[in-house]
């Protein structure tokens, strides 16, 4: 029997929401003790060096000046964005302002690929408004009030829109070196800004041991993102990977006992209902 058309990319986009939903609450944790840009620059330092190690050893084809020119503007783009998410995730509750980022992230390039690409048919479009209807009741606030971080939540979302927007234009290279050019990318910017400010001491130890992990978890969902943009179409290479604050707020709930309501459960029972939805068509 043949696989759906979407299940190669579904499955990329999907182990992409557990690396970038387990990155998040990570990075999230250690940018309340920590410096977000320095955070940044020391976990897209060691994500390079993942990246370059892995494509080194895979024996990849280093990627045309196009795709390196994309793969830098991706980086650009998602590295000052990753370093101002974390500070929002640092500022307020990881449960509220991640599925925020996520949600404007993913909206504006699914407009993007639409007009330029066509709808992608009826039952993916119905599971794309299911996954944003997930997206917002995980963002819900019970008491009607205006969490903290939501400001800095937006401007990540559109830098988020991006990264996505132009890691697609990156062609059909590797994705390995697409990922380690945009980590470039983005070490480029955070590291500017940290060298700018002086402020490239106002880490600890476990902060850096912290950053390192979450830069290794981040690169590995961004080449994850990379071959589901490249095996399918982006939008719902882009819908389905930004349900991974759902990972974000379980993690914050297990672990900083961040309170989970009835609504955040059922937005993860829309996000998960959403997946087969866009992926079998």
């Amino acid at each position: 029997m043949p696989l759906p058309t979407q299940f190669v990319p579904t499955s990329f986009s999907l182990a992409a929401v557990f690396s970038w939903g387990t990155s998040d609450f990570v990075g999230g944790y250690a940018a309340r003790r920590a410096n977000a840009f320095v955070l940044t620059a020391i976990a897209h330092a060691s994500g390079m060096v993942l990246m370059t190690t892995l494509a080194l050893a895979n024996h990849s084809h280093w990627p045309s000046r196009t795709g390196v020119e994309w793969g830098l503007a991706a980086g650009f783009c998602g590295g000052a964005a990753l370093a101002i998410f974390y500070r929002a995730l640092a500022s307020g509750r990881m449960g509220l302002t991640a599925p925020v980022a996520a949600l404007l992230g993913a909206a504006i390039p699914t407009v993007v690929t639409i007009i330029t690409e066509g709808p992608p048919g009826i039952l993916p479009i119905a599971g794309f408004l299911l996954a944003g209807v997930g997206i917002l009741l995980i963002a819900r606030s019970e008491d009607g009030s205006r969490p903290d971080g939501i400001g800095l939540a937006v401007l990540a979302g559109i830098g988020f829109a991006g990264f996505y927007l132009c890691i697609r234009r990156g062609g059909n290279e590797s994705a390995l070196w697409i990922a380690d050019c945009s980590r470039l990318g983005s070490l480029i910017v955070t590291g500017t800004i940290v060298l700018l400010g002086r402020n490239f001491r106002q880490i600890t130890r476990p902060g850096v041991w912290f950053g390192v992990l979450a830069g290794c978890l981040d690169v590995t969902g961004s080449a994850l993102f990379v071959r589901a943009s490249q095996t399918g179409r982006l939008d719902a290479a882009v819908v389905l990977t930004s349900l991974y604050p759902a990972v974000t707020v379980l993690l914050a709930r297990l672990i900083l006992k961040e309170h989970f309501t009835r609504w955040k459960a059922v937005g993860m029972l829309a996000a998960l209902l959403a997946v087969p939805m866009i992926a079998l068509r």
